[in-house]
């Protein structure tokens, strides 16, 4: 053996490096605490202080490890927790009762709880222990027969897997865990979710994270390195400087007017410091136009109908609020993710007080990264 090769081996025991934000240890800490309690107290309630059940056993502590500490993980979503300790139970207390000796017992448990949470798709480690404890707890667990199955394990399970739920609610995560979609990729190229799959499957292990989420990580992966590559052009460089806007007391004709006259699509709505409100597109202001009288004598017509003249519709009440903008410094590859994943077609851009500067379109957008990347070709050549 190489003395690197050696190196690289021993360097498996050091600690792996924590990229967790301190706020985020300590509420997967607080998470732990308030579940085993609830658990505890929630167990104490159902069995009461005569019975012989345990109002929690050991594996409970393991399985609030996942369940608040990395509760992302594939081994600590809901079926894994029911599931395995599911099976691991049944298949601890059958083992113990047919076979004496208890460290061929607690092997052959083993054993077989990982076979069967392999099949039925629930791994989950703490589930192990639970195993154990069927064989080795004594005769206060083994008197309890198949009913340990129930009472411990599966109302503790439910109470711990209750809490997680209730507390990553309110702390704003989410569990259980189901994976983003993952960002496009600013070109089309790299690679598939079909060359995911048959990588992970010539790897034949199980690997702690869930396939969505890899493939999401790896192509936020390429798209920083893609962002990186090109840093020169900012969104300064390439939006619009001459913006048509509107304010929210603009009238709808007004508005449509503005946008045949200037053949644009759509109008940032802007405040009396040009700060950003809203934006409002043909389609915002269309149905308006189709109530509208469309010549003289129907709105005549409409007059006398009516009675007293009716204010013209404004902006305000049909402009889209919800308003995607950037800032002017960002990088244009920054743009991609937004134009081709949540369907954006116009972006304004911004100062760092948030007033408008500019508007940025698809087509901008294309013309910058055409314009970079025949500078990079440029500095290579």
């Amino acid at each position: 053996m190489s003395r690197t090769v050696l190196f690289r081996w021993l360097h498996g025991f050091l600690p792996a490096p924590v990229t967790l934000r301190w706020t985020e240890r300590l509420r997967a800490g607080a998470g732990a605490l308030i579940g085993i309690a609830l658990t505890g107290g929630i167990a104490h309630l159902l069995v009461g202080d005569t019975s012989a059940i345990p109002w929690l056993i050991a594996p409970m502590g393991a399985s609030a490890v996942l369940l608040f500490a990395v509760p992302a993980s594939p081994l600590a979503q809901p079926w894994s927790i029911i599931g395995g300790n599911l099976v691991s139970a049944i298949v601890g207390v059958t083992c113990a009762a047919l076979i004496h000796d208890p460290v061929d017992a607690a092997a052959l448990a083993i054993a077989l709880a990982i076979c069967g949470m392999f099949a039925l798709r629930c791994v989950h480690p703490p589930s192990g222990a639970v195993a154990l404890t069927a064989v080795l707890g004594g005769p206060s667990i083994h008197s309890l027969g198949y009913g340990f199955v129930l009472a411990p394990v599966e109302i503790q399970s439910a109470a711990l897997l209750g809490s997680a739920i209730v507390f990553h609610a309110l702390t704003g995560h989410r569990y259980p865990h189901v994976a983003q979609a993952s960002p496009k990729t600013p070109d089309g190229g790299g690679f598939t979710r079909a060359d995911l799959e048959a990588v992970l499957a010539r790897r034949s292990e199980m690997l702690d994270i869930d396939p969505d989420d890899l493939e999401a990580l790896l192509r936020e992966t390429q798209l920083q390195a893609y962002a990186r590559r090109f840093t020169e052009f900012s969104c300064a460089d390439i939006m619009s400087r001459r913006v048509v806007s509107v304010t929210p007391d603009t009238a709808v004709d007004d508005a449509l007017a503005l946008l045949a006259r200037h053949r644009v699509k759509a109008l940032p709505v802007i405040d009396a410091t040009r700060r950003v409100r809203g934006i409002v597109t043909r389609a915002d202001l269309a149905p308006a136009q189709r109530l509208a009288p469309r010549d003289a004598f129907a709105r005549a017509v409409e007059r006398i109908m009516r009675g007293p003249v009716q204010a013209p519709a404004r902006v305000g009440s049909l402009m889209t609020t919800d308003v995607c903008t950037v800032d002017s410094r960002t990088a244009i590859a920054e743009l991609v993710p937004m134009f081709a994943d949540f369907g954006h077609h116009h972006i304004p851009v911004v100062d760092k007080d948030e007033r408008l500067l500019g508007m940025i379109t698809e087509t901008d957008l294309i013309a910058g990264l055409y314009r970079q990347s025949f500078a990079g070709e440029r500095q290579t050549a």
